[in-house]
C-alpha cells in the first residue's frame, strides 16, 4: 500500500470475528511500523479491524482521512509537516459538520507529559505508547470508537494532572529551542539508553541519534551526555 492510499475492502470477505468492525487510518512516518501495526491488527477476519488507508505526513494524513472517513485514525505524535496536533486542527475544520464523528488515538513512543497533553486538546480521544500489545491496541481501538477515552495508565495521571489544574505549564524557553524528535533522543539518552538501543526504538539510524544528540548539546549549551541526563533531571523530564 502507498503512503497515502485507500485499501478497498474485498467482496465476500470473511466476517468479522464477534461482530464487531471499525475502519481505520494509520498515522506513522514510518513505514516499516505501518506494516507491523498492520500485520498485527489489520487482519480483519480475526480482530474486526479493517485498515482503510496508511499516511507519512500530515498532508497525507488529512488527504486519506478526509477521503475515507474511517471511524479510528491510529496518530502518531511527531510527523513532519507539522505533527499530531496539526492533523487534528486540520481535519476538525474540514470535518466539522460530518454526520460521523472521526475520533483519533495517539499512538507514539513519546510518553512525554507535553505530547500527551497537547493531542488531547488538540482532540485526540486516548493515547497510547508503542510498547502497548496487539490484543490491547485492538481494544483501544474499539473502545474509541465507542466514544470511550483510552490511556496507558501513567498516561492518564498526565491528563487528569492538567486538566484539574487552572494554571498553564510554564513556558521552558530552553526545551522550545529542540525539535520533538530533539526532545525524544534527550528523554532516552536521560534514561540511560545507548545509541543503538535508541536508533531501534526511534526507527532511526545510528548516526541520526548521534547528529540529533550534537544538535541537543549545541542548543542546551552542554559538553556530555552525563550533563544533559542532569539537566533533563532536573526538568523531571526523565
Amino acid at each position: 500500500m502507498s503512503d497515502a492510499t485507500e485499501a478497498n475492502g474485498t467482496a465476500g470477505a470473511a466476517e468479522p470475528a464477534g461482530g464487531r468492525h471499525v475502519r481505520v487510518v494509520l498515522v506513522d512516518d514510518h513505514r516499516m511500523f505501518r506494516t507491523g501495526v498492520q500485520a498485527e491488527i489489520g487482519q480483519t477476519a480475526e480482530t474486526g479491524v479493517e485498515v482503510v488507508g496508511e499516511a507519512a505526513d500530515v498532508d497525507q494524513a488529512v488527504s486519506v482521512i478526509t477521503a475515507t472517513r474511517p471511524e479510528v485514525v491510529l496518530l502518531d505524535v511527531h510527523l513532519p509537516g507539522g505533527g499530531g496536533v496539526e492533523v487534528l486542527r486540520r481535519c476538525a475544520a474540514l470535518m466539522a459538520d460530518a454526520e460521523r464523528p472521526v475520533r483519533f488515538l495517539a499512538l507514539s513512543v513519546s510518553d512525554a507529559a507535553e505530547d500527551v497533553i497537547g493531542v488531547i486538546r488538540g482532540g485526540a480521544r486516548g493515547y497510547v505508547t508503542k510498547t502497548i500489545t496487539g490484543t490491547d491496541l485492538v481494544d483501544s481501538v474499539f473502545r474509541v470508537q465507542e466514544g470511550d477515552a483510552v490511556f496507558s495508565p501513567r498516561l492518564a495521571g498526565f491528563v487528569l494532572d492538567a486538566f484539574a489544574s487552572t494554571d498553564a505549564p510554564p513556558v521552558d524557553e530552553d526545551l522550545d529551542r529542540l525539535t520533538q524528535r530533539e526532545r525524544e533522543v534527550l528523554r532516552l539518552i536521560a534514561r540511560g539508553y545507548a545509541y543503538k538501543e535508541i536508533a531501534k526504538q526511534l526507527f532511526i539510524s545510528v548516526k541520526t541519534v548521534e547528529s540529533h544528540v550534537s544538535a541537543v548539546l549545541r542548543k542546551l549549551q552542554l559538553s556530555n551526555r552525563h550533563e544533559l541526563t542532569r539537566w533533563a533531571t532536573a526538568r523531571r523530564l526523565v
